[in-house]
């Protein structure tokens, strides 16, 4: 077992807050984490895909009468977002008899923003907290970064007993994915079309996505293919990082950067058996620059955000983390023995002016570059932007 370092965060926000969502992808370790946090306390556990459980909570204030001493642990809550309306007057039952914190814990494979949108009943009263695939920090001590880069963060995936029997987990995966949980979720896409735009995103890793081509090649709309990227999206599958708009006089690239978050995933998208494979497959750097922002997102601060920044004059950063409106961090991407800085990073830095300048490379040592700009191992970036956030 490996020891999840956002354990501790969500404890302490059942402490704090009447209901607590822990949302991230399926099979990432929700059910896990929230077992162990309920064998702290008295607490029962329902998978709202059981129907035997889902008839439990048809009547929630009733199941919630019956086992008020208790926190209640709601998986797969998405499933039923009519259920946060009824919630929100336990809630308030409670705190008036002076049961203001942990009562209820949701889990849900959904991104934060869709079920805020059908929780907003509870505004005040529940804390969200995304639980990302394992990290470099949280694998650290054990594995060199190459395993958990080629297999992903994924439990099953990264700890299978070798590459093949990972590579295999991964494919039954996206093919549950695709056959079961998308239906159920979201609109009604063939699987067989959705596989083909999945691949082609991964095939495009790092790049922004022209919606005309893959609209084209899949014999769909634009507008479809939008609502495709928003799909996989909303089921933290695929990320979207905006380019950085500021008051400079030049032409800026204003699509977004599309990534397969977990670099497991589109290796197995793009059958990628194993490390070798990988290093000389062409989408080798945008895997690696993936890789490493999706760890950076996954200590990020909740109020910081994530940028690019690129011109059409060539001047481009990798990376911008906004921590508020006076910081902001430039952080180039490199994964091979170089780090020779191209002029583009210097000339989008001379433009954004950011308080620090970072390159994250495949390495293990910290050492200073020239122009005020930092080499770090991926580790160290992380230990950092996660201090910002203490």
């Amino acid at each position: 077992m490996i020891k999840r370092k956002i354990k501790e965060k969500v404890e302490k926000r059942l402490s704090e807050v009447p209901a607590v969502a822990l949302m991230g992808p399926r099979q990432v370790g929700k059910t896990t984490l929230a077992l162990e946090i309920a064998e702290k306390r008295p607490s029962i556990y329902l998978d709202l895909e059981n129907r035997l459980d889902l008839q439990k909570i048809r009547n929630i204030e009733d199941f919630h009468a019956a086992n008020r001493d208790k926190l209640i642990i709601l998986d797969e809550v998405q499933r039923v977002p009519e259920i946060f309306a009824p919630i929100r007057g336990i809630i308030d039952k409670e705190r008036r008899a002076g049961n203001k914190a942990g009562n209820f814990l949701f889990l849900g494979s959904a991104s934060i923003e869709l079920l805020k949108q059908s929780s907003e009943s509870l505004a005040g009263r529940i804390s969200y907290i995304e639980l990302h695939p394992i990290n470099a920090l949280e694998y650290h001590d054990t594995k060199d970064h190459n395993t958990l880069w080629v297999r992903g963060g994924f439990p099953d995936s990264l700890l299978s007993a070798d590459d093949g029997a990972s590579l295999a987990w991964r494919h039954d995966f996206i093919k549950t994915y695709l056959e079961r949980d998308i239906p159920q979720l979201g609109p009604r896409v063939p699987a067989t079309t959705l596989e083909r735009f999945w691949m082609m995103l991964a095939h495009g890793q790092g790049t922004t996505i022209n919606a005309s081509k893959l609209a084209s090649n899949l014999e769909v709309s634009h507008t479809t293919i939008s609502r495709y990227i928003d799909l996989l999206a909303d089921l933290l599958l695929v990320r979207k990082i905006p380019p950085y708009s500021s008051n400079v006089k030049k032409r800026l690239v204003k699509s977004p950067i599309i990534y397969v978050r977990d670099s497991g995933l589109t290796h197995a998208l793009l059958d990628i058996k194993g490390l070798n494979d990988l290093l000389g497959h062409p989408v080798l750097g945008k895997s690696w620059e993936g890789f490493v922002i999706e760890n950076i997102t996954s200590v990020l601060p909740q109020s910081a955000n994530l940028f690019y920044y690129r011109t059409s004059g060539g001047a481009e950063i990798d990376l911008i983390i906004e921590f508020s409106v006076r910081e902001k961090w430039a952080i180039e991407i490199k994964r091979g023995p170089s780090l020779s800085i191209q002029r583009g990073f210097f000339e989008a830095c001379e433009d954004i002016k950011p308080n620090k300048k970072f390159v994250v490379y495949s390495g293990a040592d910290d050492f200073p570059l020239e122009n005020g700009i930092s080499a770090v191992s991926l580790s160290s970036i992380m230990k950092q932007v996660e201090e910002k956030g203490a």
